[in-house]
């Protein structure tokens, strides 16, 4: 198993949802942000709390738990 010291998860924080160091900020956010085309910095100024690390390790997070599950994804047309 990998390790991401950045990311909690706590049952009584968020639903239990994988956080970024304990802050009330899902990972999920994050990478929504980046999937809109924000960039870091952008979402640095709308998340002061967040550091460069903590987005690189939102990625990291989410390729790793991608190779974990697979999801039903629509059939191409």
């Amino acid at each position: 198993m990998l390790n991401f010291p950045c990311i909690t998860v706590d049952p009584a924080q968020m639903g239990g949802v994988p956080c970024v160091r304990g802050l009330r900020i899902p990972v999920a956010t994050v990478l929504r942000m980046l999937a809109a085309g924000l960039s870091a910095q952008q979402i640095l100024q709308e998340y002061p709390d967040l550091q460069e690390e903590d987005i690189r390790e939102s990625l990291r997070y989410a390729a790793a738990t991608a190779l974990e599950r697979e999801l039903p994804l629509p059939q191409s047309v």
